[in-house]
């Protein structure tokens, strides 16, 4: 197979972080540039979901409160699900 040298621009920690996860999977960037592209041709698009950042935004922002949540001792926490069923029923 005949091949043609393309050049992209990346964010450098994209780049590196993208050839991290590759090699862990045994892939080069080209293999997987390879593959994500050939996935576009046979989905007659990109092959994930594309949304608006807003959704992003707000995942994001669960992700930090929920962080916030573990890194405060003030934060209620329970042994089983039990417990805290039973704190939900009582607060209901």
């Amino acid at each position: 197979m005949q091949t043609i040298q393309t050049q992209i621009r990346l964010d450098p920690k994209i780049k590196a972080d993208a050839n991290n996860l590759f090699k862990e999977l045994g892939l080069d960037m080209s293999t997987a540039v390879n593959i994500f592209l050939r996935q576009c041709l046979i989905h007659g698009g990109l092959p994930f979901q594309v949304n608006k950042k807003k959704k992003l935004k707000k995942l994001l922002k669960s992700i930090d409160e929920a962080e916030n949540l573990l890194n405060d001792p003030k934060a209620k926490t329970y042994e089983t699900i039990e417990d805290l069923v039973r704190d939900l029923e009582k607060h209901a």
